[in-house]
């Protein structure tokens, strides 16, 4: 969840940190910290809050040095405090650390080093650095030193680590968290996130799993945790900076909504023959698994509605955090579809480690360039929407959907797939273009309490899609639900004024789901209508395109995360940092 980076080279260190630290914010956003070398004396500047903030206070881009590591902090282990930011240091202030991850058996490791080790911090993350420094004082060779500490870790983490006797040298190490290192000239860098150094270099190499990287300002060597010396290939990375700048918005949220009329184009854009391997793999006959996380698993509800119309075999769709069952059903004769934006979930990481043994093929729907998911699996299909720095899922779930579409449409030999997906491009900027429409159910949300969402069959993942975001964003109770089960206890909590947003385009589900929402007025709840025709029964209505029945979710959507961002902004929220949330979920 956290962002930690390394720099090494002929500038200043602290100024490229700093800029490092802003671009990985939405890792995690509780506290942040730098540090850097310059003449054998060490400089650490931390504190909580956010970026801009800690910088006005302590100016954390001024440090000097030509080396040095910083990280931004998503809680895990000890409160939100100065002592418990990134980085920390060994007692005798010979090692400096950044690190992202979970160490399950800090405890043990506490109770063993405490007799000889002051700890200044609560986390699982100091109990490295003084684990680092007890080996180091024996071997006084930091490869083998990491590769000792790195065995008596469990867990996930990635770590960066500055010796203060080898200034000239930056190492990295990473087990089952990502760890990217960035080449420049006469510079370098190592990071969890390609968009810290994107704007310096986009020539990089990704560690894998038990590697370690020792680096210098104009050399790169990695090893594994045995010692083997590895070779690899540097990648070169489409990204750009503009990317991931805001441009004329005033959110990141905002920018990626409004993308979403060109990504859902550009997610259509396949490797002709991976895209042909995975669809001939569906039509195995093996049986199918999907999983997801967040926004993702919605998408594999979706996936697996459609999917059973065109496929023999059985389907199921799963949490990963849920997978323990599921996992006892895979062998040789299943496939796995992990669908991710970041490619680096620990609950979906974790499932198909589980998995590797078992013979199981692993057919992945993923963004990240060069995630652990993308290296991990057989075939794979790549979003290619761009990063996406809002933490809300926006343009990479309708980028997921329409991936889900191509495919739905091969297995169908609908010849005119791709076209009526291009179409509904121009639907969707209609649709933002009339953003302004939304004010008054803004209002109403604004002063809500609670906020049901209803929807039948395919809109039903919709409508949990749908809750998701304004409780992302708004911080307002919200709840998706299948539209035919509000008399199971719902309509219990439904009051005068309470609002229920019916998913309800002129499909096969229409009528039913009309009949459950004249149910929720009439116990009196406003009615908000997303259909492409309008009705009495509506307060409100929200008027949606007229498409294929098969094409709504990804047009009925839009409107919903409209509402999420409109109404956080009317509560003066940040949509782009949601409180207590962070992108990139690398902690079980």
């Amino acid at each position: 969840m956290c962002g930690i980076t390394g720099y090494i080279g002929h500038k200043d260190a602290a100024p490229i940190l700093l800029k490092s630290l802003k671009r990985m914010e939405y890792r995690g956003y509780d506290s942040a910290g730098i540090s850097t070398i310059h003449e054998d004396k060490i400089i650490i500047k931390k504190d909580i809050g956010r970026i801009d903030s800690i910088n006005e206070k302590i100016q954390l881009g001024q440090a000097e040095g030509k080396v040095g590591v910083a990280h931004t902090r998503w809680a895990t282990h000890g409160g939100v405090t100065k002592e418990n930011a990134h980085p920390h240091l060994s007692c005798n202030k010979e090692v400096i650390l950044v690190h992202n991850g979970i160490i399950e058996n800090y405890r043990k490791l506490f109770k063993e080093l405490s007799d000889n080790h002051n700890f200044q911090s609560q986390t699982d993350s100091e109990v490295i650095s003084h684990l680092i420094e007890e080996e180091y004082n024996k071997l006084k060779d930091p490869i083998k030193t990491l590769q000792n500490i790195s065995k008596k870790l469990n867990g996930s983490f990635a770590l960066v680590v500055i010796f203060s006797d080898r200034t000239n040298e930056i190492y990295g190490v990473r087990k089952y968290a990502p760890l990217i290192v960035g080449i420049g000239e006469n510079e370098n860098f190592i990071s969890s996130d390609i968009v810290s150094f994107i704007d310096y270099t986009d020539n990089v190499i990704f560690l894998e799993d038990k590697e370690i990287v020792k680096v210098t300002q104009n050399s790169i060597e990695i090893l594994n945790f045995d010692g083997d010396k590895i070779t690899r290939d540097k990648t070169h990375v489409a990204w750009e900076a503009a990317d991931i700048s805001k441009e004329e918005f005033s959110h990141h949220t905002i920018k990626e909504i409004h993308e979403q009329s060109s990504t859902v184009k550009t997610a259509l854009n396949q490797d002709k023959e991976e895209f042909e391997k995975f669809v001939k793999e569906l039509l195995s006959g093996k049986n199918i698994f999907i999983t997801g996380s967040g926004s993702s698993f919605h998408i594999a509800l979706i996936f697996k509605k459609m999917l059973t119309k065109f496929v023999k075999s059985q389907v199921q769709a799963f949490l990963s955090s849920e997978s323990e069952e599921y996992r006892e059903l895979m062998n040789e004769n299943s496939i796995l579809i992990p669908i991710s934006q970041s490619g680096e979930t620990a609950d979906l990481l974790e499932v198909i480690r589980n998995l590797k043994d078992k013979g199981v093929t692993i057919l992945s729907i993923y963004n990240t360039i060069g995630s652990s998911l993308s290296r991990v699996s057989d075939i794979s299909l790549n979003l290619n929407c761009g990063p996406e720095i809002g933490v809300a899922a926006t343009k990479s779930f309708t980028s997921q959907l329409a991936i889900v579409y191509k495919i739905i449409f091969e297995l169908g030999k609908v010849k005119d797939g791709n076209e009526k997906i291009e179409e509904l491009s121009k639907q969707i900027k209609e649709i933002i273009s009339n953003e302004k429409s939304l004010h008054e159910i803004i209002e109403l949300l604004n002063e809500s309490n609670d906020v049901y969402f209803l929807g039948r069959s395919i809109h039903h993942p919709i409508a949990l899609e749908g809750a998701l975001k304004l409780k992302e964003l708004a911080y307002i109770h919200a709840e998706g639900m299948a539209a035919g089960e509000i008399k199971h206890g719902t309509l219990a909590l439904v009051e005068e004024g309470t609002p229920a947003i019916i998913i309800n385009p002129k499909d096969e589900s229409y009528e039913d789901t009309m009949n459950n929402a004249i149910e929720m007025k009439a116990r009196g709840a406003k009615i908000i209508g997303i259909s492409s025709e309008n009705n009495e029964v509506y307060d409100y209505w929200i008027k949606i395109p007229k498409v294929d029945n098969i094409l709504y979710p990804l047009i009925e959507l839009i409107p919903l995360q409209l509402l999420a961002y409109y109404t956080a902004i009317r509560r003066k929220n940040n949509p782009d940092y949601p409180r207590n949330l962070a992108k990139s979920v690398t902690v079980k």
